[in-house]
């Protein structure tokens, strides 16, 4: 949400697992996906259907993520869709990067942390923070 005034302008679709978070993107496009992680395998399964549905659907020109499993599914299915992408690794993950961002961050167009310290070569790039 702290990204959202960098999109003005802009057709957003919002895509979360929470459907509670709604309210907070009144007037946008809104959609719900499918969770998932690494203990429920079945589960990463269908939120990597959920995910794929949504971009062939959709057909953004571009994937901006913020992090953890259906993000990562959102940036590799983007990338093989031919659209942009860009991680942008969690606030929360202050000490190093997430497992998530590791694993999409080398695949995404733009890599970024918040963070400076874990800005590097080969890494993410740090432009500054969103607080």
């Amino acid at each position: 949400m702290r990204l959202r005034p960098a999109f003005e302008g802009a057709q957003v679709i919002f895509a979360t697992v929470k459907e509670g978070y709604r309210a907070d993107v009144a007037g946008c496009e809104f959609r719900v996906i499918a969770d998932g992680n690494l203990s429920n395998k079945w589960a990463l399964v269908k939120s990597a259907c959920s995910i794929i549905r949504l971009l062939l659907i959709e057909r953004p020109d571009t994937v901006i993520s913020t992090g953890a499993a259906p993000g990562y599914f959102a940036i590799r299915f983007g990338k093989l869709l031919g659209m942009r992408t860009v991680w942008v690794d969690s606030i929360a993950n202050a000490d190093e990067l997430s497992m998530s961002g590791k694993k999409a961050g080398g695949c995404a167009d733009l890599w970024l942390t918040q963070w400076e310290h874990l800005a590097g070569e080969g890494g993410p790039k740090h432009y500054g923070s969103v607080l």
